[in-house]
C-alpha cells in the first residue's frame, strides 16, 4: 500500500485542500457494502453488481437513478442511513492519514462527502480521524457528486477559490466533482481492487507524504525525506 512507484504529486501549491471522507481519508467499505448488500438483496437486485455502482455518491442519489418501480428513493435512503449509523464496524482510517490531516492548519482544510452528516461524524469517530472546522455533507447540496457544488461551497467556506485548491478523492463521481469545479485532483488508491486511470496524480495513502507549507503559506505534497 506504501509502494513508492505509485505515488505522483501534483507540482502546483494551493491555497486550501479539500478531502472527501469514505475511501479518501478513511476506509468504510465493508461496512457499507454490509448494509447496502442487504438493501440491494431484498429489492432482487444482482449485489454484486449493485455494489460498485454505490461508493461516492449519496445514497438518494443512488436509489433514484436506479428507477425501481414503487420505491420511495427518500424513504429507502433514510432506511438505510439508519444501517449504517449502527454498523460502523472495520470502519478505519486510511494508512497515514490522521497524522498527514494532523499536520494541516485547521483552517486551510475541509471535507466534502455524500455522506450526511450524522453519519459522518460517526465514521469518522470510527476511524479516529478528529471531525475538521469546516465539512460539507449531504444536507449541504441539492445535487451530489459528480455535480461540483460540494466542491465549491467546501472552497467558499474556505474563504478560497476552488481553481486554487487540491482536491482529494477516490471514486470517478468525485474525480469529477472536482474537475468539474475547476479543481486540481489528487486519486488516493488505498481501496480501489481495480485500476482508476484518470491522468490525475495518485497516492496509495499517507504513509510516503506529508504535507508541506512553503514560506509564502502556500500548500503542496511532498515525499517524505
Amino acid at each position: 500500500m506504501s509502494s513508492s512507484a505509485e505515488i505522483i504529486l501534483p507540482k502546483n501549491t494551493y491555497a486550501a485542500f479539500l478531502f472527501d471522507m469514505d475511501g479518501t481519508i478513511l476506509n468504510s467499505i465493508a461496512a457499507a457494502e454490509r448494509v447496502w448488500g442487504r438493501w440491494a438483496a431484498g429489492m432482487g437486485l444482482d449485489v454484486e453488481e449493485f455494489l460498485p455502482t454505490m461508493h461516492g455518491k449519496r445514497g438518494i442519489d443512488t436509489i433514484g437513478g436506479l428507477n425501481l418501480p414503487g420505491v420511495e428513493p427518500v424513504v429507502e435512503a433514510e432506511k438505510i442511513l439508519r444501517g449504517e449509523i449502527e454498523d460502523v464496524e472495520g470502519v478505519v482510517p486510511i494508512p497515514g492519514a490522521v497524522e498527514f490531516l494532523s499536520a494541516l492548519p485547521p483552517e486551510r482544510w475541509a471535507i466534502v462527502t455524500s455522506s450526511p452528516i450524522e453519519l459522518a461524524k460517526v465514521r469518522l469517530a470510527a476511524a479516529g480521524i478528529p471531525q475538521p472546522l469546516y465539512m460539507v455533507t449531504a444536507e449541504d447540496v441539492t445535487i451530489g457528486k459528480p455535480n461540483p457544488q460540494g466542491y465549491i461551497l467546501g472552497s467558499e467556506r474556505l474563504g478560497v477559490s476552488p481553481s486554487d485548491v487540491l482536491v482529494f478523492e477516490d471514486v470517478l463521481a468525485g474525480i469529477q466533482a472536482g474537475e468539474n469545479a475547476g479543481a486540481d485532483v489528487m486519486v488516493i488508491t488505498a481501496t480501489h481492487s481495480h485500476p482508476v486511470e484518470t491522468g490525475h496524480p495518485k497516492i496509495p495513502g499517507y504513509l510516503d507524504v506529508v504535507p508541506h507549507i512553503g514560506d509564502d503559506g502556500r500548500l503542496s505534497v511532498r515525499r517524505k525525506g
